[in-house]
């Protein structure tokens, strides 16, 4: 069994990769295996991201641009998660509920998000409904089917104490459930969290005047590369941050349904 590696141990290995990332970027630039316009500079990239901060690029500075994607991401992915989760929970115990709607599911689900992008332009046009509803096709299907599986593979004496005490199905669902299928739940929030919001910066590549998907293709029309590289960053940032939220509600979560 391999040990776990030490606090220490683990930063030097993380600032040794970091810098030897950035070596071999200097290193490239230097051996002139890209031209100056397509490989910018490290310490360009981060002069551009600075400016960026307060000057306008599309239409919006970079925090603009980053907080229309949030916003977009959180209707669509809150939306997904409301939806979702619930259903899924009720699926795994209502057997009819299930059958019902499996086979519709089964269907949609394997319609990559970007296919509803011709809807979405056609129904919403520019607005905030379109990437809504991409993000939405994104998130909606790991939300689900974790809650259902986590709802499934819920201990059976669980459920036959709680019919003793008494519990109806609603009760059953909050109560039972839900509590048991947490850690479920969370990875799908996790995952439907990464594909929504990769579905998200793909939406606005097509149907947004805004965005960070909006500024990656405006930069990429106007060859300035540095943009579009803090685009990515920033999109890899955001995307960092939400995974982070999101395991931190699930230490929340378990703490509460163990207290």
């Amino acid at each position: 069994m391999k040990k776990a590696l030490s606090r220490q141990h683990f930063w030097s290995l993380t600032v040794t990769g970091t810098v030897a990332f950035f070596a071999f970027w200097y290193l490239a630039r230097a051996l002139h295996f890209s031209p100056p316009q397509f490989l910018p500079m490290p310490h360009e990239v981060l002069f551009k991201l600075i400016e960026l901060m307060d000057k306008p690029f599309a239409g919006a500075t970079l925090p603009e641009h980053m907080a229309a994607s949030l916003k977009r991401f959180g209707m669509g992915f809150g939306l997904a998660a409301l939806v979702g989760i619930p259903l899924g929970l009720s699926m795994g115990w209502f057997r009819m509920l299930d059958d019902v709607i499996t086979p519709i599911f089964d269907g949609v689900r394997f319609i990559a998000p970007v296919a509803w992008v011709p809807f979405a332009a056609l129904w919403f046009g520019t607005g905030i409904g379109g990437p809504t509803l991409i993000i939405f096709a994104g998130a909606f299907p790991p939300c689900l089917i974790n809650a259902y599986r986590g709802a499934r593979n819920v201990e059976v004496r669980f459920l036959e104490a709680a019919s003793m005490l008494g519990a109806g199905s609603f009760k059953t669902i909050t109560e039972v459930l839900f509590p048991a299928a947490v850690p479920s739940i969370i990875a799908g929030l996790r995952i439907g969290a990464g594909l929504g919001w990769l579905s998200l910066v793909g939406a606005e590549l097509i149907v947004a005047s805004s965005g960070m998907g909006n500024l990656i293709v405006r930069a990429q029309s106007a060859l300035a590369t540095d943009t579009v590289m803090v685009g990515m960053i920033a999109i890899g940032a955001i995307g960092v941050v939400i995974d982070i939220l999101i395991r931190r509600l699930e230490k929340l979560l378990l703490k509460h349904r163990n207290a």
